[in-house]
């Protein structure tokens, strides 16, 4: 039986070179014969913005997500997440950040503890997430000046407590003002690498 992927772009430019890789990752998938569902935040045009009513039912015995029930469905039934963005002032985009913020809550990502401590986690059925993202900034700023804090948050904040069985990796494109032919070659080789083990 195949895996169900879920690839979640967060780019405004269809264009991009987000986009771009969304195409590759997504024919990659397809071509092995698994269920694809990609979910394209600025097509969509999703709301980023956690409502009043989602607020409120945070710790209430029943979380309010009908506005996102399809998404709450794409994760709780994903056996592989692909995070496809562009890395802006080293954070998510607003877009993504807010599909967090309003997908990975209690009764979908995790529960409640009984005593708050730490999370119950409810992704048990999710096996890896891959992080993809593009940034302008050479590598050894991201790694010795800033220590990585998109793949921290995701790997430690996010995927860890959620989905503790979940393998998480990410590529990070760098320099990508100064791309070249040959760059965006080799990046596609190690994508489709990493893929391959995915698949």
């Amino acid at each position: 039986m195949g895996k169900r992927f879920v690839v979640v772009l967060a780019h405004p430019l269809q264009n991009s070179l987000c986009g771009h890789l969304t195409k590759l990752a997504a024919s990659l998938i397809a071509e092995a014969g698994h269920d694809l569902h990609i979910v394209d935040l600025y097509e969509r045009d999703f709301d980023p913005r956690l409502t009043s009513s989602e607020r409120q039912s945070y710790y209430a015995s029943e979380y309010d997500c009908r506005a996102v029930a399809e998404d709450a469905e794409s994760l709780q039934t994903a056996d592989v997440l692909v995070l496809i963005f562009p890395t802006w002032w080293f954070g998510l985009p607003a877009i993504l950040k807010g599909w967090i913020d309003r997908v990975f809550v209690p009764g979908i990502a995790y529960h409640h503890a009984p005593d708050f401590g730490r999370m119950v986690p409810k992704l048990t059925q999710l096996q890896a997430c891959l992080a993809i993202t593009t940034l302008g900034s050479p590598w050894w700023i991201d790694w010795f000046i800033m220590f990585r804090p998109v793949r921290r948050v995701l790997s430690r904040a996010i995927i860890g407590p959620c989905a503790p069985g979940a393998r998480f990796s990410m590529l990070s494109f760098y320099d990508t003002e100064k791309i070249t032919a040959g760059r965006l070659a080799a990046f596609e080789t190690t994508l489709k690498q990493k893929m391959q083990e995915l698949i």
